[in-house]
């Protein structure tokens, strides 16, 4: 037997549909360096998280953030007003975009504060698993 990619967008996007025909409120699945997250509300909508640790060099201030699976980056909301500046500081709760598939936004997070320096994918643009999306100089 194969192990199930949950970073594959089909793949969470037939798990969010099992669960909500089940009436199952959400998922929750960790391994090693990740963790998937789907969570289904009331009105049938699902909210999804997954993070992968992100190898850095010992003693290094600065990191890419990949992305998590494969969907469209959104550097902003849909909903956001005005799209924001680089290069602008980041919080530990700050999101940094998105990933879309199909009507789901998968949050990206720094995971650290820092100072978000660099755009490495185009908005809107077809990201796969593991490709770069932003270059952060974290805080010492």
């Amino acid at each position: 037997m194969s192990a199930i990619d949950f970073s594959d967008p089909t793949t969470i996007a037939l798990l969010t549909e099992a669960l909500t025909a089940a009436g199952v409120g959400g998922l929750e699945i960790s391994r090693p360096g990740a963790q998937l997250r789907i969570v289904i509300s009331g009105e049938g909508e699902a909210r999804i998280s997954a993070t992968e640790a992100t190898p850095r060099a010992p003693g290094s201030a600065q990191a890419v953030v990949k992305a998590p699976m494969a969907g469209r980056f959104c550097v902003d909301h849909p909903a956001a007003a005005l799209p924001q500046d680089l290069p602008r500081s980041l919080s530990v709760a700050d999101i940094l975009g998105f990933i879309r598939v199909g009507d789901v936004l998968l949050p990206l997070r720094a995971g650290r504060s820092g100072v978000l320096t660099r755009l490495l994918a185009a908005p809107g643009a077809l990201v796969g698993y593991g490709d770069p999306l932003f270059e952060i100089r974290f805080s010492s």
